[in-house]
């Protein structure tokens, strides 16, 4: 019997098969992504470093939805806005990933390449190199905590409790609730990040 044309599991697919794990259960294993893709778990280990290289993997096709160029833009509060935004757009997409690499060491150069970008930005901009970390750690708190956001039931609260004044709150918001406190809350961090220049 001849190869196959096409490899049966690459990086990628590998990627994909525990991605698309993790969006249905909020974790996967090596055994499951095997069985999904039809190989033996050893096969899975020839390709990937276990456990730590899946989640990497993981992290490399949720980065992949960022746009990278939003950093090109200028200013550089524009530049911060775009790819925040795209950011938590990627990982919106991906709520249930989001406590699976916020516990681990980032180490893909694909990943890599945007805080090297986003560092850059802030530093021709003029940003003193000890604020630097401290605003895009801020800003990643505020992305990955809103896309968590998104990703929460439509009530969180349970109004039916002896709360009017929440219930008032929450019907006040409307349905674009976390949209609209990401936006209040990337504005107040914008402003208090031109607060930082020189």
């Amino acid at each position: 019997m001849g190869r196959p044309s096409k490899a049966l599991l690459d990086r990628e697919r590998i990627g994909a098969t525990a991605l698309a794990l993790v969006d249905e259960h909020g974790d996967f294993s090596v055994p499951q992504i095997a069985r999904r893709l039809g190989v033996q778990t050893a096969s899975v280990y020839h390709h990937v470093d276990g456990r730590t290289g899946i989640v990497e993997l993981l992290r490399i096709q949720i980065a992949s939805g960022i746009d990278l160029t939003a950093l090109d833009l200028r200013p550089w509060d524009a530049a911060l806005e775009a790819w925040a935004r795209s950011y938590r757009a990627a990982f919106a997409a991906h709520p249930r990933a989001i406590p699976l690499l916020t516990t681990s060491q980032v180490v893909a150069p694909e990943v890599l390449a945007h805080y090297e970008r986003a560092v850059a930005l802030l530093g021709e901009a003029g940003f003193p190199p000890p604020t630097v970390m401290p605003l895009l750690t801020a800003f990643e708190s505020l992305v990955l905590g809103s896309a968590l956001d998104l990703a929460a039931p439509a009530t969180v609260w349970d109004t039916d409790a002896d709360t009017p004044l929440l219930a008032a709150a929450l019907d006040a918001a409307g349905p674009a609730r976390a949209d609209t406190a990401f936006d209040l809350a990337l504005g107040a961090l914008l402003d208090r990040a031109r607060t930082l220049l020189p």
